[in-house]
């Protein structure tokens, strides 16, 4: 038993000796194991025809699922590199129209506050007559109402002068009437 060729190693054993090994690409493995595949296969100790063309289809196969592997990552590659063109382009075209925009915000703002500045100035101009003017007229008012308030003032204090006179005299009498009465 001690006997056995080294080619009758435990694959998975030997499997595990490739994957332990330093990192290479999963296209290098693949190779690996393809070639450790046909060597068992081709060291089987027989060498009749049809083993060679076992030995061919399979070599054949493993080329054309080694190829079809190797199309399918170029592929998922491409798409991903032409996704993340497409989404950098998408993202370049957004930023370029976002800026655009911002300047074209940044000149009306400018022009808002030019036109704000002027309308400012020229109300603080016609307002300066004109608040003159309205002062004018309501200080007049005011004064008007101050002297028609005097006047009003006046009359109360004659009124209240009066009601006092009137109280007197009517005190007056009421004891001029009591006095006559007894």
């Amino acid at each position: 038993m001690s006997s056995l060729p080294s080619h009758n190693k435990d694959p998975s054993r030997i499997r595990k000796q490739f994957s332990d090994s330093c990192p290479v690409s999963s296209v290098a493995t693949t190779k690996s194991l393809r070639h450790e595949r046909l060597s068992r296969l081709g060291s089987s100790g027989s060498s009749d025809v049809s083993n060679d063309t076992s030995t061919n289809h399979a070599e054949s196969y493993f080329l054309q699922r080694e190829n079809r592997l190797s199309a399918r990552k170029k592929a998922q590659e491409e798409t991903a590199n032409n996704d993340y063109k497409k989404m950098y382009e998408k993202a370049l075209a957004t930023n370029q129209r976002l800026k655009s925009r911002l300047e074209t915000s940044k000149q009306e703002l400018t022009m808002m506050q030019d036109q704000l500045e002027r309308a400012q100035k020229g109300r603080q101009d016609d307002c300066g007559a004109n608040v003159l003017e309205a002062e004018k007229k309501e200080s007049w008012s005011l004064k008007k109402r101050i002297s028609d308030m005097e006047e009003q003032l006046k009359i109360k204090a004659e009124l209240k002068m009066e009601n006092q006179r009137l109280k007197d005299e009517n005190g007056a009498l009421i004891r001029v009437i009591t006095k006559l009465s007894k």
